[in-house]
């Protein structure tokens, strides 16, 4: 078996997301600002890999360059298990009951209740908005915050994991945009009412499951669809190197190419993630096809890239098969 060859002499493909390189159309843009406007969040949807998350970046980045907003974006990843409190603060009950049991510390050594509470996405945004109401409870919340007030974007990813419930009983906090923290005897924290700080909420689904009515009424929406081949071009061109980019006629056969491949995908098609990620493979290697064929060929070589499963991936590798064998007997 010949040897791999050695890691550190191959290039780094998957560079860090940059998000002044994301591609904005007009509509999303035009959500983007009605869900600043409003002051409602903006919910997502679209196919795995298609820049849902990614927008949050970019707009932290873009509303930072004008404005008083963060370019930080507090995220949230909801898991099944998630609960409403969640989104706003964590408490460490097993911590506090550990720490409340150590022998020979006395009344004044025991560490209060607010040491375990820790702040989440949500919770942060709407208490750093207003951080002054902190110096009013720092006796009881121990909460370390950046000092002025700002704006912030808030990510809460793939929404559609949680609980029924979870999105229910955050109605009235997302509304008004203030929460308790119950273990403090329900201490009250709210976002701050002068509307120079604001919150940019959005939220991600991939429709794994409905969501209730009265929530998606308190939403702005937007579907973002698979981009066609003029965006894929200016994704490409925004995100992969310069090799690439100045080649015209070798960036149309590779997306050519993986329009073909997404459409002999039967189960989880390539989306626009796992094309950015080829591309910059084909890029490393200085790559210039002269046919389609060439591509193709480069599509066989880097599948581990495009294609997820088992079955996608013997599906699309029979049919490119069948077509060359077609291509050689004409």
């Amino acid at each position: 078996m010949d040897k791999i060859t050695k890691l550190e002499n191959k290039p780094l493909v998957n560079k860090p997301f940059k998000a002044s390189s994301y591609v904005l159309d007009e509509e999303l843009k035009n959500a983007v600002e009605l869900a600043l406007q409003l002051n409602q969040p903006l919910l997502l949807t679209g196919e795995p890999g298609t820049g849902k998350t990614r927008l949050a970046e970019y707009a932290a980045h873009l509303l930072s360059q004008s404005s008083n907003f963060s370019e930080e974006v507090l995220v949230f990843n909801t898991k099944t298990s998630s609960r409403a409190s969640d989104l706003f603060y964590s408490y460490d009950a097993l911590g506090h009951f550990q720490a409340s049991n150590i022998k020979d510390l006395d009344a004044a050594q025991q560490k209060g209740t607010g040491h375990f509470i820790e702040l989440q996405a949500l919770g942060k945004a709407i208490t750093f908005t207003n951080p002054d109401q902190l110096n009013a409870v720092s006796d009881r919340l121990i909460v370390e915050h950046p000092g002025n007030p700002k704006s912030y974007v808030v990510l809460i990813d793939e929404i559609d994991k949680a609980p029924r419930d979870f999105t229910n009983d955050i109605l009235h906090e997302i509304e008004k945009l203030q929460f308790e923290i119950k273990e403090l005897e329900n201490l009250p924290l709210k976002s701050s009412d002068d509307g120079q700080h604001r919150i940019l909420i959005i939220m991600t689904s991939n429709s794994e499951k409905n969501l209730p009515d009265a929530f998606l009424r308190r939403c702005l929406f937007y579907h973002i669809e698979f981009p066609d081949q003029a965006k894929l071009k200016a994704i490409l061109k925004a995100q992969v190197g310069d090799f690439l980019n100045s080649r015209e006629a070798a960036l149309d056969m590779i997306i050519e190419s993986f329009i073909k491949l997404r459409s002999k995908t039967p189960r989880k098609k390539p989306a626009t993630a796992e094309l950015v990620a080829w591309a910059r493979m084909l890029d490393s290697i200085s790559f210039e096809p002269n046919s389609i064929e060439d591509v193709e060929r480069k599509i066989i070589q880097y599948i581990s890239v495009l294609v997820k499963t088992k079955e996608d991936r013997e599906e699309v590798l029979s049919k490119l098969r069948v077509e060359r064998e077609e291509a050689y007997l004409a």
